[in-house]
């Protein structure tokens, strides 16, 4: 692999990392960034993008070790800042995550390989990047924001689980949709964040564990070669580094700041690539 390909490996690994967690749609840059990098979509396209999502995977699991912890059963008094499973018992919030999951995992066993392959048209990703804001702007202006996340029920998490199963159309967002039924929900912001991605957790492990392995299988039949392998742990390791970094500084900014200015990049960018696309 030489220094251009690495390089390009980083720069998708980094816009995997950024744009997992910010809500922007980590694929919906994925396929526009690819594009204009010039990555084959046949050599790589979703397998590449599941393996990146592996490494976001890594991010949330080192950002959420103590809500994690606590679920199995290890530290049953997390310290060292707000976690949902301090606020409620450990059984309630494992059956509130397993409700809100069904959703997505259901539908993405069904649907997700046939609407990516339809969605992967820089096109429909501004389309989907432009319409979709309005349910952030919409949960900011009606969403009441009062309630703590050791409220939260199993309407609250069927709600959020619908809305992640909505993300499997690039363009959408995962934490943008997802965070913005938690509002709608009244949830305060930041607590919807954090139910949100630890409710991400599994369905991001297996889309992207699934097609790991059929990139394992590939490398195996000799139709994935080293250098390919590279590319895919290059990425890997750069999602999971500045998805670290994006996930905890969105965290502190959900706290105290909107959603508005990611109303404001979303259109910018879905005008840009349409002006892009137009010009061929």
């Amino acid at each position: 692999m030489d220094a251009a390909d690495l390089l390009k490996a980083v720069v998708l690994g980094a816009v995997q990392g950024l744009t997992e967690f910010l809500p922007v749609s980590s694929t919906g840059h994925l396929i526009v960034v690819e594009r204009w990098l010039g990555v084959s979509q046949e050599t790589y396209g979703l397998a590449f993008d599941a393996a990146i999502h592996l490494g976001t995977l890594a991010a949330l699991v080192v950002y959420f070790r103590r809500e994690l912890l606590a679920l199995a059963g290890l530290d049953r008094a997390p310290t060292g800042g707000p976690t949902l499973a301090a606020s409620m018992p450990r059984g309630r919030l494992l059956a509130l995550l397993i409700v809100g999951t069904i959703p997505a995992a259901v539908l993405g066993v069904a649907f997700e390989s046939q609407i990516e392959d339809r969605f992967r048209s820089d096109v429909l990703v501004a389309v989907t990047l432009a319409a979709f804001s309005a349910i952030f702007v919409l949960a900011e202006r009606l969403g009441r924001q009062s309630r703590a996340g050791e409220s939260l029920g199993f309407a609250d998490a069927i709600t959020v689980g619908l809305a992640q199963s909505v993300a499997l159309a690039p363009g959408v967002s995962r934490s943008g949709i997802t965070i913005s039924a938690g509002m709608f929900r009244g949830l305060r912001r930041d607590e919807a964040g954090r139910f949100a991605f630890l409710l991400s957790m599994p369905v991001i492990a297996g889309a992207g564990g699934l097609q790991a392995l059929e990139a394992l299988a590939d490398w195996i039949r000799g139709d994935l070669s080293g250098d390919d392998v590279a590319f895919f742990a290059v990425g890997l390791v750069s999602a999971a580094v500045v998805g670290y970094v994006a996930v905890a500084a969105l965290m502190r900014y959900l706290g105290k700041y909107s959603l508005y200015p990611f109303v404001a990049y979303r259109v910018a960018f879905a005008a840009l690539v349409i002006v892009v696309w137009a010009a061929g």
